[in-house]
């Protein structure tokens, strides 16, 4: 029971820490058309756009079940909350509010969690708008001047 307690403070932690990240990839998934999943992996750290040191991908929901069905089949995956299936998953997508949740799924090591992130402190959309400032902030002017050339 320890352990599994010391999991859930760690992946708490986890979330609340990289909660702009989070977001921000769920609202960008979001705006590509569809509802989905955010997916992030920290078997494999990297710095990208959004400051995360993790792999962070967004999986929309026509290509969700495929994707569960490989993905938590395989053999060196195991799904934390085990009463948690495709089905629950697939269904909390289906019924999550995009402008204000994420459905969020967390891999690390062999292991997988599922998350659903309701009453957030701050919105997707704002976790989105507040990375995109932050990321303007830092560009050479330059490129802000292209940037706007092309729009």
């Amino acid at each position: 029971m320890t352990t599994e307690i010391n999991t859930q403070d760690w992946q708490q932690t986890f979330i609340a820490t990289n909660l702009l990240a989070i977001g921000y990839n769920a609202w960008v998934g979001y705006l590509g058309g569809e509802r989905g999943v955010v997916i992030c992996s920290t078997n494999s750290p990297h710095l990208s756009i959004a400051c995360e040191t993790f792999k962070a991908h967004f999986i929309p929901r026509k290509n969700l079940a495929a994707f569960l069905n490989a993905w938590l089949a395989a053999p060196d995956t195991v799904l934390l909350q085990r009463h948690f299936m495709n089905a629950h998953i697939l269904e909390a997508v289906d019924k999550y509010n995009p402008q204000k949740d994420v459905v969020f799924l967390l891999e690390y090591g062999n292991q997988a969690g599922f998350f659903y992130l309701t009453n957030l402190p701050i919105t997707p959309s704002q976790c989105y708008q507040t990375i995109c400032k932050s990321w303007a902030e830092f560009q050479p002017q330059h490129s802000l001047s292209i940037e706007a050339k092309i729009q």
